[in-house]
Parts: C-alpha cells; sequence; structure tokens
C-alpha cells in the first residue's frame, strides 16, 4: 500500500490542505497527514508546530484559536484544515495514516478517538512513542504505528515492534534495504519517496509514503 505524505501527489499541490487530498483520493491513494490541537482544541492537519515557515508568522498553533487559525490561512490563500473535513472529505473509502506531532494529553486523545470513531481506515502513528501506548491504553483495538528517524537504533526497532497491539512501523528509507529491518514481522512504510525515480525504484516491494509523483 502507497501513501501520499502531506497530499503532495504533485508539486504543484500545497501540503496538506483540502485540495491536495481531494486529488491524492481521485487518483486513488490515501494519505499521510499531520495533526495538532488548537487552543480551543481542534484538530488541524498541519505538519509544523508554528506558522513560520508556512506563513512568515512566528506563532504557534496551540496557542490559537481555530478561528483565527482560519483567518491567518485564509489571509494566505492557504487554507488550513480541520481534521473533521478530511475525515469527511475521505468518505471512509480511503486510507488515512494520521501523525500526531505533539504530544497529545490523554484528555486530547480520547476526543481524537470520538472524533475518528467511525472512520475505520484511520491509522495513528507518532514519533513520540508515548502518544502511541497511551492511547492504546485508552482504547486496545485501535489502528498504531511507530515511528522512527533514519538515527533510530536497530535494536531499539526490533525490541519496539514485538509489542503486539502496534500494527505497524514508519521508518525512514534509510532502513528500505536493511536486512535485519526486513526480517521484523510486522507491516513496514518506508518514507519520504521524494519524486518518480525513487517510486519506480522502490514500489514493487515496499509500503511508501512518497510524494512528487
Amino acid at each position: 500500500m502507497h501513501l501520499i505524505h502531506r497530499g503532495i501527489l504533485k508539486k504543484n499541490y500545497k501540503e496538506n490542505t483540502l485540495s491536495s487530498f481531494k486529488f491524492s483520493f481521485e487518483k486513488g491513494y490515501g494519505i499521510e497527514t499531520d495533526i495538532h490541537a488548537t487552543k480551543d482544541l481542534e484538530f488541524v492537519c498541519f505538519h509544523d508546530f508554528t506558522l513560520n515557515r508556512i506563513f512568515k508568522i512566528k506563532r504557534s498553533i496551540k496557542n490559537l484559536d481555530y478561528q483565527n487559525l482560519k483567518n491567518i490561512s485564509r489571509n494566505k490563500k492557504t487554507k488550513i484544515p480541520l481534521l473533521k473535513d478530511l475525515l469527511k472529505l475521505s468518505k471512509n473509502k480511503y486510507n488515512l495514516f494520521i501523525e500526531i506531532k505533539p504530544l497529545f494529553s490523554k484528555k486530547l486523545l480520547r476526543k481524537l478517538i470520538k472524533e475518528t470513531n467511525k472512520f475505520k481506515k484511520c491509522v495513528f502513528i507518532s514519533f513520540n512513542e508515548k502518544n502511541i501506548y497511551n492511547l492504546l491504553e485508552i482504547k486496545k483495538k485501535i489502528n498504531v504505528g511507530l515511528s522512527f528517524t533514519p538515527r533510530a537504533n536497530i535494536k531499539t526497532i526490533i525490541k519496539k515492534s514485538k509489542n503486539k497491539n502496534v500494527n505497524c512501523l514508519i521508518l525512514d528509507k534509510f532502513f528500505i534495504n536493511n536486512k535485519v529491518i526486513r526480517k521484523i514481522n510486522k507491516k513496514k512504510y518506508f518514507y519520504t519517496i521524494k519524486n518518480k525515480k525513487e517510486f519506480l525504484k522502490y514500489s514493487e516491494n515496499n509500503n511508501l509514503i512518497f510524494e512528487n509523483l
């Protein structure tokens, strides 16, 4: 299974926007997206902790109500969508890998579970493993994956992969040909495949999170 990284199937589509997500779905792909929680506890699809890279504004997502964020992004002509909007757009037909960027409180995780409860193709992933373990503590039967950076220790990856409640591993493409990693009996997704050349090279025998096809 292949997923579009932040919905960027083509270079002219902006990351984590409804238009990008819609285009990815129209081409038959699921997506990987990132979420943060606003000050008024709304989940938004956005990669960074601040608005600086995308909007050149030094404000943090967590310190803004969604209406403020909506106004800013509308003025910049790049609307930041709610997770609710993405879920509705997916029509429960496409795989959604939802990466939790910050460490969420259990209260927020419960809200996230409730909000996504009717959407069976959601997989929750995070580089912050506490998010995943807390999700499992709240709800044992939930689809989750542990994410690892290219600097991750292979022994650590193997150890954490043995958790029977973890459904998959999200690994940098650095590990794609590692013989030890490939022997792990757990579904693996490799990120981020940056272009068509890489996609054609790796797509046949791997699950990829890719962009710019």
